[in-house]
């Protein structure tokens, strides 16, 4: 058969074949290659928020502001803590860490929570308190052979009422261990919603201060256009039950993690006693805040 263009058309049918296999062959390889490289960037991300990198990072600061490591058992989770005890019958200054390393994207969750920058861990280590305690969250520096903490609890379900109970039961663990009394709350990002939460439960706690402090998740998860908690309850509702607590709220102008907005809403759902706020320029979210913190903690509460 002839073509109208005089050339015969096995030959045209393949050539076309031909080019249409080099096509479909570029293409599959390009298809390859970006799925060996987005699987590179999957794993280097995973390796980056791992118990390894981020518990050596956490260990050394331990080890160089003195702190003694350990693990705390509660009904429902081992939880990891760093403290020192100087003196007894006095207050433990006790700081709850952030969420860490809980997603890998907006969508995909880590399998470890562990944080790479451990930054209440660092605030606490420039702390000159005689009595102080970092606690991590659920998950976070899994002690090794401890049971597999659901993923839910460092995502939907971090701020949920079994987390609020865990970390009720390891301050009242680090309570006897440094035999201090009462306990100033310092909570950092996620670990300000729980200190917030916490604070509305128990009777003995003396202040409340918070970095970068996530006080208004539902606000901060609209800012960030995802999608609501399910199964956290929501600090906001907590304020009003604090507000006669002595406390101070530090948010950084360049933090766009935790916008000062969440603490702004916190503050006015408590009536809005605005010298509880503190916004401390050139600060991000986890940067800024440790060349200052000592100065930061001697500041008056309201």
């Amino acid at each position: 058969m002839v073509s109208e263009f005089g050339r015969p058309m096995g030959g045209r049918i393949r050539e076309v074949m031909q080019g249409s296999q080099v096509s479909n062959n570029y293409w599959r390889g390009i298809s390859a290659a970006l799925t060996g490289f987005i699987m590179m960037l999957i794993f280097v991300w995973c390796c980056s928020g791992c118990a390894g990198p981020g518990g050596t990072a956490a260990d050394r600061i331990g080890s160089r502001a003195g702190f003694e490591k350990t693990f705390l058992r509660t009904r429902e989770f081992t939880l990891t803590a760093f403290w020192r005890s100087s003196q007894s019958g006095v207050p433990l200054n006790l700081y709850i860490e952030g969420d860490g390393a809980a997603w890998i994207s907006r969508s995909w969750r880590s399998d470890d929570p562990t944080p790479r920058d451990p930054v209440a861990l660092a605030l606490a280590a420039l702390d000159p308190g005689p009595n102080v305690a970092c606690l991590a969250r659920p998950g976070q520096y899994a002690a090794p052979g401890s049971p597999r903490v659901d993923p839910a609890f460092w995502s939907d379900r971090r701020f949920s009422p079994a987390v609020v109970a865990a970390l009720g039961e390891a301050a009242d663990l680090l309570l006897a261990k440094t035999r201090a009394k009462g306990v100033n709350l310092i909570g950092y990002s996620g670990g300000a919603a729980l200190a917030v939460l916490l604070a509305a439960q128990r009777d003995d706690v003396l202040s409340l201060r918070t970095v970068a402090g996530n006080m208004d998740p539902e606000a901060v998860n609209r800012h960030h256009r995802v999608s609501p908690l399910a199964g956290s309850l929501d600090p906001m509702d907590a304020a009003m039950q604090i507000r006669d607590l002595p406390q101070l709220h530090f948010a950084g102008t360049e933090d766009a993690v935790v916008p000062p907005f969440a603490a702004g809403n916190f503050i006015r759902r408590q009536g809005g006693d605005e010298q509880r706020i503190v916004i401390v320029p050139g600060a991000g979210h986890g940067d800024g805040w440790r060349e200052r913190w000592r100065e930061l903690l001697g500041r008056p509460l309201f």
